[in-house]
């Protein structure tokens, strides 16, 4: 135990309130000295309790206090004796009666005394005996303080009063679904997962306020101080109870750097403080490592501790309430269902028929998850059982992986028809799916330090998974329609299910992902039963689980040529719908808020181009020429209604067959009526509306005016301005000098197409911006998001040579930033660059954009112009990169 140096020691003044601040800050400085030299947290917060405990007792007695029959209690963490650097001091002063006046005054006298201590923050309430019995029936959060209140000083005999109020104002079920309600609530607040990229650690699931919830509710009814009272009486088992110090100890270090670092009771381990803490546990930068795997290993032990505790909740706490609540609830009768030798359920839940069951069938792991999956009554496994499944599932082996009747049940549970998903969730929460797929059990709790990837490996998985199983539910095939209808179509689902188990299974070892985790999915599915042809199906699809996302995101698919070299590599619609429901399910599964009709529409047109382009024959040469034709036909039919054929003509004789190649003939009779209705009117055309394609998110915004050197720049400008973000950008120059521009838009406000006025503003925005070629609207000013200013993406740039459009393409990947498209557009503007069209994805804190690109004279930069230039662009982006840099160190 710390002995620090005695209070008394230190104060020879009554009234020197500052050498009780110096004799706190002595003592911090002690306690961080021995943290330090590795004193454990556990002692180091006790300590810290002990000398609060000191410092109050003194100031009590010095206020007069001690000869007064009042009690000074410790509530809330301070309480349990939990004390971090600058956790609140929370007490309560409790009076079996009503103060008289002089009472209070020498108790204002106290508080005030307290207050003028500068380096802890107390929060005080005065309560009698009666108002605490008011106060306690009525809200939880005081009768959960008053379970966990500890005499420092004062009257002994009101020692007992607090838990004796609880006890007659809470029963053991009112308190018990009260504290749940409240649980269930703060989980709701922290997204329901332990696996959030910023986590509150005392807060969030699988956080320090998890293990006090355990110790509020056995406190209240066995009448204990501490959980470690609770194994003698067959509550927790020493092991548990070792596993949840273990995660306090933890939880409690890294709080304490927290509040170390910020001066402040911080709870959040955001990213302005991971890469410091992390070092502080020694997760240092490794030969051959990226510059962010000493984060990522620190938040793998994180989440794994975090994902402990919450089991260790979750079991407990329903022990509790099967052992204790249940039976004493009025009119109670066990309802118990014979499922077979091995299990029954006991009121809804699986139970083992005896505790033997899985020492001698260890099949029997396995089947309690097949009955969860395939029987939807039943409500869950029974706390007794559960005990003994997680004991069980340390003892999977490679013996019990080579036993075909294990490999059957697993398959089973793969092929099952009902809560796969939660089935699989449990699996993992309880050890099995890691023992069984020791791959698996690798990735458990790893995260990417990054904004695109908001889940850890291991939760992003079985996202997947839950996506792909709801492709068959009516409510999802509602806004998944072609992907649902695919996937329902699939003649062999545990295919694309098995290719989902594996696609990331590799990450974190080094090397390519994909090929690492094909060679783990071939092993699996060849000792489970698959055939050779389907072993390689399951490959492929793990190797190649990114080629229609990069294709449809960074790629023009308007190209034929572009659909040809993706539907080649698939090479028949089998490879193209398993890795289409794929796809889809693996983007909203990496970061829902990622997934929108616009990307949506660009998934759904390569689908639909390739499976046109597989059913027709890959062998057959494109017809560019019968395409060209075919849009023209089918454009000119609705427009010869309202124009004559010789103006439409006289319109498109100005375009190159490009723009018949690239747009659609509804985007071609779109952009004809408006620039016939437009005449020779000098000023810019700008319209605006819902992309036909993309639905609701997606805006179309065509603009037609004066071919000018500054014209994307101006647009991307004043677009940033109007709170739109570009996805994607087409521009045409017309024979006689005119541009054809074509932006597909996010509305961060999602008004655009709602608001009337609004859209007038972004247009006359646009009108005047345009109208005045010479003036360039500049950038709008806008500090850096602070989660981004915590990235250090590598600035790169390639610039290539498309043969067939005899442009120069131009590839940017750099950390995502206000202004950024306007700054680079700017960039091509001053180097008398002509941008043809563009794709922008922006992908969590990265963005990645494509551009195609000319002189003015329509010719590509030569090579070594283009490498010039290439270097020019890198050295502008890291100059803003370096100014995102100086934010953050301000």
């Amino acid at each position: 135990m710390i002995k620090t140096l005695p209070l008394l020691h230190c104060v020879s003044d009554d009234h020197d309130i500052q050498a009780i601040n110096q004799w706190r800050t002595d003592v911090e400085q002690q306690l961080q000295e021995r943290f330090d030299q590795g004193q454990s947290i556990r002692e180091i917060v006790r300590a810290r309790s002990d000398s609060i405990d000191e410092a109050l007792i003194f100031i009590w007695n010095h206020a007069g206090l001690s000869q007064i029959q009042l009690g000074l209690f410790a509530v809330g963490g301070y309480g349990r004796r939990e004390m971090l650097p600058y956790s609140d001091v929370d007490l309560m002063i409790l009076s079996e009666g009503e103060l008289t006046e002089e009472q209070e005054k020498i108790v204002s006298a106290f508080i005030s005394s307290l207050w003028d201590v500068g380096n802890f923050k107390p929060g005080i309430s005065v309560r009698s005996i009666p108002s605490c019995y008011d106060q306690a029936s009525s809200d939880l959060t005081v009768a959960t303080t008053l379970i966990e209140a500890r005499l420092i000083t004062g009257n002994p005999h009101l020692e007992k009063w607090p838990r004796q109020i609880v006890s007659q104002t809470w029963t053991d079920k009112t308190f018990f679904d009260a504290k749940m309600d409240e649980q269930a609530r703060r989980y709701a607040q922290h997204n329901n997962t332990e696996s959030n990229l910023e986590p509150d650690i005392k807060n969030a699931p699988g956080g320090i306020r998890d293990i006090n919830q355990i110790g509020w509710i056995a406190k209240r009814h066995f009448r204990v101080n501490r959980i470690d009272d609770l194994v003698h009486l067959g509550f927790i088992s020493e092991f548990e109870l070792g596993v949840l110090e273990e995660a306090e100890s933890f939880l409690w270090e890294i709080r304490h750097h927290l509040h170390r670092l910020t001066k402040r009771d911080e709870n959040r381990l955001l990213f302005d403080y991971q890469r410091e803490i992390a070092a502080k546990f020694g997760y240092v930068r490794e030969e051959g490592k990226h510059i962010n795997y000493p984060i990522e290993q620190f938040m793998k032990r994180y989440y794994r501790t975090a994902q402990s505790v919450t089991t260790l909740n979750e079991m407990l706490l329903a022990y509790f309430y099967e052992s204790v609540i249940a039976p004493r609830l009025p009119g109670y009768e066990r309802n118990i269902e014979h499922i077979n030798e091995h299990f029954k359920l006991v009121d809804g839940k699986l139970a083992v028929q005896h505790h033997k069951i899985f020492a001698e069938n260890p099949s029997a792991i396995l089947e309690i998850f097949h009955l969860l999956a395939n029987r939807p009554e039943i409500e869950g496994i029974r706390a007794r059982t559960l005990r003994l499944l997680i004991l069980a599932a340390r003892r999977i082996d490679q013996n019990y992986r080579n036993n075909p009747k294990h490999q059957a049940l697993f398959m089973a549970i793969i092929r099952s028809p009902y809560r796969l998903y939660d089935t699989l969730v449990s699996m993992k929460r309880y050890g099995v799916l890691g023992n069984y797929i020791p791959a698996f059990g690798q990735i458990m709790g790893l995260m990417q330090y990054d904004l695109f990837h908001i889940y850890t490996v291991d939760a992003h998985t079985l996202l997947l998974i839950r996506n792909l199983n709801r492709f068959r539910e009516p409510e999802f095939a509602r806004d998944y329609s072609v992907v649902s209808s695919v996937y329902q179509r699939l003649v062999r689902r545990d295919i694309v299910l098995l290719a989902a188990l594996f696609h990331d299974i590799a990450k974190g070892r080094g090397g390519d992902h994909s090929e690492l985790g094909a060679v783990d999915g071939v092993e699996f599915c060849r000792a489970h039963g698959f055939t050779e042809r389907e072993c390689n199906l399951v490959a492929w699809l793990i190797q190649n689980h990114l080629l229609m996302s990069i294709t449809a995101q960074k790629k023009d698919i308007s190209d034929p040529d572009v659909v040809r070299e993706f539907a080649e590599k698939l090479g028949d619609m089998e490879h193209l719908d398993y890795l289409y429901t794929l796809t889809v399910a693996d983007i909203n599964a990496t970061n829902p808020k990622l997934w929108n009709t616009w990307r949506a529409s660009l998934m759904r047109q390569l689908y639909t181009h390739a499976r046109d382009l597989i059913r027709s024959g890959l062998g057959r040469p494109v017809d560019y020429q019968m395409l060209i034709e075919d849009t023209r036909f089918a454009a000119s039919e609705q427009l010869v209604n309202d124009f004559s054929l010789e103006d439409v003509e006289k319109v498109w004789q100005e375009l190159g067959d490009e723009y018949f190649l690239k747009e659609s003939a509804d985007e071609i009779v779109w952009h004809t009526r408006a620039i016939l209705q437009h005449g020779d009117n000098p000023a810019p055309l700008v319209l605006i509306r819902a992309h036909r394609k993309a639905a609701q998110d997606a805006v179309q915004i065509f603009i037609y005016t004066q071919d000018q050197p500054n014209l994307f720049a101006t647009t991307v400008a004043v677009l940033d301005k109007m709170n739109l973000d570009v996805q994607d950008a087409r521009i045409i120059t017309a024979t006689k000098a005119f541009s054809l521009d074509t932006y597909v838009v996010l509305d961060r406000f999602g008004t655009l197409l709602t608001d009337p006025e609004r859209e007038h503003t972004v247009q006359q925005a646009l009108i005047q911006a345009l109208s005045n070629a010479d003036v360039y609207p500049g950038l709008m000013q806008r500090r850096i998001p602070r989660q981004l200013r915590h990235f250090d993406i590598e600035n790169t740039v390639d610039i290539s040579l498309n043969e067939a459009l005899q442009q120069n393409m131009i590839e940017i990947s750099t950390l995502d930033q206000p202004g950024l498209l306007a700054r680079v557009g700017g960039i091509f503007m001053m180097q008398g660059l002509d941008i043809h069209s563009a794709r922008i994805a922006t992908l969590g804190e990265r963005a990645e954009d494509i551009f195609f690109v000319t002189r003015k004279d329509g010719t590509p930069l030569p090579q070594e112009q283009a490498q010039l230039f290439a270097s020019q662009l890198k050295s502008a982006l890291d100059e803003a990169s370096s100014l995102v840099s100086s934010q953050h160190e301000f």
